[in-house]
């Protein structure tokens, strides 16, 4: 149960915080824990909290509690909450990225799939944060955005050395990166709609798209 601002309701922690809650606390023996590895624990915690609210949603306090330290003790490891939410949103871009990569010996039809299918995976799992993020939850943060933006650049770089062209034209650059913009903007429809399109449709729909872009991009180049 998440805490609301002027509520005084008991603050429990869902299974999987306690779960990651459990690895970052401190205790006698791990006290002297490596600063980067207890960084890393951390931020395994932040995006378990960050991945079903948004930034607004929680709380120094409850992030602290989670962690079982002292919210002193978190500002050691990240001066502040955005330190810290920038450090998750991080590794968020990092696991996307690491999670659609398909493996280089499979069919491209069967990459695209693939890619698609972890893609819509991953969106589901960390829906709130998701939406939050691309519709810059927490305001006109730079260095949000350019990690948002790299992350988008490394799509397209992927998608170009996939694509089915000897040597892509700026056309189908443009094109490819357009598509990666449909891709985000139909993810956050989907998920703020309810799931009112069926999983298998959007999936299929997605796979069309990018087939057609790129064999009209293709001819116009």
């Amino acid at each position: 149960m998440a805490i609301e601002h002027g509520s005084t309701a008991r603050y429990t922690p869902s299974v999987s915080s306690r779960r990651v809650a459990a690895a970052t606390k401190l205790e006698p023996t791990r006290a002297r824990l490596d600063v980067e590895e207890r960084r890393r624990q951390l931020v395994a915690l932040g995006h378990e909290l960050f991945s079903t609210r948004t930034y607004d949603e929680v709380s120094i306090d409850e992030l602290a509690r989670a962690a079982g330290i002292s919210k002193g003790l978190l500002y050691h490891y990240f001066p502040t909450k955005r330190d810290f939410y920038i450090a998750t949103v991080r590794e968020a871009a990092k696991q996307l990225l690491d999670r659609t990569d398909t493996p280089r010996h499979m069919d491209l039809g069967d990459r695209l799939d693939a890619g698609i299918a972890a893609w819509l995976d991953y969106v589901s799992e960390h829906g709130p944060a998701f939406i939050s993020l691309l519709r810059s939850g927490i305001g006109a943060d730079v260095e949000v955005a350019r990690i948002v933006d790299d992350t988008r650049e490394a799509f397209l770089r992927r998608l170009l050395e996939e694509a089915p062209i000897e040597k892509p034209s700026p056309i189908v650059r443009v094109a490819l990166r357009g598509w990666v913009g449909l891709v985000e903007s139909a993810a956050v429809e989907w998920l703020g709609s309810q799931r009112a399109v069926k999983r298998e449709v959007l999936h299929k729909f997605l796979v069309e798209t990018f087939l057609g872009i790129i064999q009209m991009a293709a001819k116009e180049g």
